[in-house]
C-alpha cells in the first residue's frame, strides 16, 4: 500500500476479523499447506500462548501440501501449553490431517459434512541415481515416521495404517470416528468442551 493511500473497506473488514479471531483464541488452517501458513499458523500459536493457558479452538479445512509444513504446526500444537481444539470442516487431507491429529484425541472434532483422506507422502524425484535413491529413502522413512503418527493418533494398528495409506484413504466423518481421528461430530460451537 502507498504511503499517502488510506486502508479499504477489505483492509478493515479484514483486521476487524483477524482481531476478533485472535480475541476468540481461534485460528483458522484453510487452503494448502506451505511454509508461508505454517509460520503464520505458529506465530499465531505462540502468540495466543503468551496471553494466556485458555484453549485455542483451530479450524482446519486443508487439501494438505507440503508434509515438512504441515510437521511444523503438528509439532507446535503440541508444544505450546494451551490444549489446542481442533475442528475439521470441508474436508482435512494429508497433511490436514496431519495437522487435524496433533490435537488430543479428546478435542477432535468434526462438523457433519467433512471428509478426510490419508494417503502416503509423495513428492516429486529427480536427478543422478544416487540422489534419486536418497530421496526415495528419505520417503519410506517419512512414510513409516507418518504412519506411526496415525497409528499413535487413532489406535489403529501398523499394519491396518500402512494397508489403508497404500493408496487414497477417504473417510466420512461417521467413518474417521469409528476409525478413530475424529472424537465428535458437532453440529455447534457449544459442544466444543
Amino acid at each position: 500500500m502507498a504511503q499517502n493511500q488510506a486502508p479499504s473497506k477489505n483492509d478493515n473488514m479484514s483486521k476487524i476479523v483477524s482481531d476478533n479471531l485472535h480475541k476468540s483464541r481461534t485460528i483458522m488452517v484453510v487452503g494448502g499447506i506451505d511454509t508461508d501458513m505454517a509460520q503464520l499458523v505458529c506465530a499465531k500459536l505462540l502468540s495466543m500462548a503468551v496471553e494466556s493457558d485458555e484453549p485455542i479452538t483451530m479450524i482446519v479445512n486443508s487439501p494438505g501440501g507440503h508434509v515438512e509444513s504441515g510437521d511444523m504446526i503438528h509439532d507446535m500444537i503440541k508444544f505450546v501449553t494451551p490444549r489446542v481444539r481442533i475442528v475439521g470442516t470441508g474436508y482435512v487431507a494429508s497433511a490436514g490431517a496431519l495437522i487435524y491429529v496433533a490435537a488430543d484425541k479428546a478435542d477432535r472434532y468434526s462438523l457433519p459434512n467433512t471428509r478426510f483422506l490419508l494417503h502416503q507422502p509423495s513428492g516429486g524425484i529427480g536427478g543422478m541415481a544416487s540422489d534419486i535413491k536418497i530421496q526415495r529413502d528419505e520417503i519410506v522413512k517419512m512414510r513409516a515416521r507418518l504412519n506411526q503418527i496415525f497409528v499413535d493418533a487413532t489406535g489403529q494398528s501398523i499394519e491396518q495404517i500402512e494397508k489403508d495409506t497404500d493408496r487414497d484413504f477417504w473417510l466420512t466423518n461417521q467413518e474417521a470416528k469409528d476409525y478413530g481421528l475424529v472424537n465428535k461430530i458437532i453440529t455447534s460451537m457449544d459442544e466444543i468442551k
